[in-house]
């Protein structure tokens, strides 16, 4: 995911690199319509099931954060049982 975001410029996103702009900020509009399209992005990539439970995640910094998180969280227990 982050290659494909780094190759469309828009890694910074979903980074924290690039914070929300104020509403009466000129290029609001397109910070917009970026941020939106990098949302889409990512919802599309992820199956069903775990887009139920983003779907109002509206950041895209926070949303690749909880995935991280819960995506962390489950591989040591699936590490532990390959493991056994």
């Amino acid at each position: 995911m982050k290659r494909s975001l780094l190759l469309k410029n828009k890694l910074k996103f979903v980074d924290g690199s690039i914070c929300m702009l104020e509403c009466g900020n000129l290029v609001f509009e397109a910070w917009e319509r970026c941020h939106v399209i990098v949302l889409s992005w990512i919802n599309r990539r992820l199956s069903t099931q775990i887009v139920e439970s983003v779907v109002y995640i509206d950041m895209g910094k926070n949303l690749l954060d909880y995935l991280k998180e819960q995506f962390l969280r489950g591989n040591h227990f699936r590490i532990f049982d390959l493991l056994q």
